[in-house]
């Protein structure tokens, strides 16, 4: 009897707790509609009046489940906790996107029952939009053009869909609204790995001499330290402290092919300046990177040229598997290559070479002051805008006026035997070049904006059907310059990282040479005060 009455005490406990949780859940559902429909500020300062506006993302998030509150089961929120943690793996900071503390007794009211549920979710969205398009707004950052038919046909992650189905496991829409990309997942990975491990510190390097193999300098103890303290190389002798010997060597050519550096062992500016930065620069310089892949998440579509503009590669993706890679040549500092996403329309066989305006006033006239000679040396042809030929006697060198400088095709032509052309604002494109020893450099940051690509016709051999590129080749051997249309959807998309996994999955970690990553890391640091 008394065992009895003991379970139906407590079955009546529980259904008292159940009725005053469901009586809590619909005051704090009338407060949310309250709130949205009559006083948005009431949340304030924590959630802005303006993020309550109807047909808002978090009105229609929460208009879907009919006002009721989405963070009341313990298990949920924790859940969202533990997916707001990790977002330290994508570099961004947990601490921007807060939730309210749990409700002690006697317990809030309503309102503030309510305000913490629109916290939580407002967190969320927020989370999963800077998860799938940027923490930051790309184009008032690093501007990026796009032509208007190369946006992508697929589709970018639906935010609402993806949190309405997330509710339950919030995990399930941190993946979808998180790039799949594979470039994306990898340096994300190397992030979180370096993030977890001790700091690591080492001393500088003082500056000096061109530290070159087999000689002795007093820094070269300096170096063999640091290279020790990232593994690069074991501990040595004391005695062979000041000589720069085969084993140091080793090591110094490791860490310039991590560092996207000519690995020739020699220690000058840019080997010193990559060996100098500290390792959390280092780990900073991984979350702009991580944050640079996010604004082009929707740009890589399955089939993709990918220009790495500070990488100096090109590489052909299909399926979103790579199928071919070559080294490239970009812009110099003074004119730096272009960020887009255009589409392919037609190659030019044995193109000719227009000059453009920039080269012509900046490089072309100061050389033709100097030597008036130098036309007929670089097989230069004047003409006006109607494509008629000028004598270069009649012409004012001082103020030339409206003239073009061309030169035919031939073996030294700048553009080689091929260009890839693509709409765009910068009058940039992809094409061959004669002066192949450029690319044995590292970084290969030398043209006027343009990108010279290595083993062009192989890589159309990759891109076109075999009946096209044997079509190709019979009219590059007629020496005629001729336009080849390129029908298909073929997207090409240049951008820049300072840093990248490779396929082997070394961790690449490059000097900045357009020097971008400090404003963006700025942006960053910024953006949640």
């Amino acid at each position: 009897m008394y065992k009895k009455s003991a379970h139906g005490l407590i079955t009546g406990c529980l259904l008292a707790s159940a009725a005053l949780a469901q009586g809590a859940d619909e005051r704090s559902a009338d407060a949310i509609r309250l709130t949205f429909a009559q006083r948005p500020e009431a949340c304030a300062p924590g959630i802005a009046a303006g993020e309550l506006q109807p047909r808002g993302l978090l009105q229609r998030l929460y208009a879907r489940h009919g006002f009721a509150p989405l963070w009341q089961q313990p298990g949920r929120r924790t859940a969202l906790l533990n997916e707001l943690t990790q977002l330290r793996d994508d570099g961004l900071d947990p601490a921007d996107y807060p939730l309210a503390a749990p409700a002690e007794a006697p317990g809030p009211s309503a309102q503030q029952r309510a305000c913490a549920d629109l916290l939580a979710s407002r967190s969320y969205l927020q989370a999963l939009q800077h998860l799938a398009y940027g923490r930051l707004p790309q184009a008032s950052i690093e501007p990026f053009w796009r032509a208007p038919d190369s946006l992508s046909p697929i589709p970018r992650p639906d935010l609402l869909e993806l949190a309405w189905r997330g509710l339950d496991e919030p995990a399930q829409a941190f993946n979808g609204a998180r790039p799949a990309l594979p470039q994306y997942q990898a340096l994300r990975r190397a992030y979180a790995e370096r993030r977890r491990q001790p700091p690591a510190e080492w001393t500088p390097i003082a500056p000096g001499r061109l530290l070159r193999p087999g000689m002795r300098d007093a820094r070269v103890a300096q170096l063999a330290t640091r290279l020790v303290s990232e593994g690069y190389l074991e501990s040595r002798p004391a005695s062979d402290n000041d000589l720069y010997d085969p084993p140091l060597l080793a090591a110094v050519l490791r860490f310039q092919a991590n560092h996207g550096l000519q690995a020739d062992g020699l220690v000058g500016p840019a080997t010193l300046h990559a060996l100098n930065t500290s390792a959390a620069e280092r780990l900073d310089q991984l979350r702009v990177n991580l944050e640079r892949w996010r604004w082009l998440a929707g740009d890589i579509e399955a089939e993709t040229l990918l220009v790495d503009i500070a990488g100096g590669l090109l590489s052909y993706y299909r399926d979103h598997r790579l199928l071919w890679q070559g080294r490239t040549v970009v812009g110099r500092p003074d004119r730096q290559t272009p960020q887009l996403k255009s589409l392919v329309s037609r190659l030019t066989l044995n193109p000719t070479w227009s000059v453009p305006p920039t080269i012509l006033r900046e490089d072309k006239l100061p050389e033709i002051l100097r030597d008036p000679s130098y036309l007929e040396r670089h097989q230069l042809r004047v003409i006006d805008y109607a494509g008629n030929p000028v004598d270069p006697a009649g012409i004012d060198w001082e103020n030339p006026g409206r003239i073009i400088l061309r030169q035919d095709a031939g073996p030294t032509n700048p553009l080689g035997q091929l260009a890839i052309r693509f709409a765009n604002p910068y009058s940039v494109y992809l094409h061959d070049t004669p002066s192949r020893h450029l690319f044995a450099k590292s970084p290969r940051a030398f043209s006027s904006g343009c990108v010279r690509i290595e083993g062009i016709l192989e890589l159309l051999q990759t891109l076109l059907p075999a009946d096209d590129c044997a079509e190709i080749l019979r009219r590059l051997a007629s020496r005629r310059t001729q336009s080849y249309p390129i029908t298909r959807r073929l997207p090409i998309v240049m951008a820049y990282w300072t840093a990248q996994v490779a396929a082997d999955g070394a961790l690449i970690l490059r000097n900045d040479f357009y020097a971008r990553d400090a404003a963006l890391l700025t942006a960053l640091n910024q953006a949640g005060h």
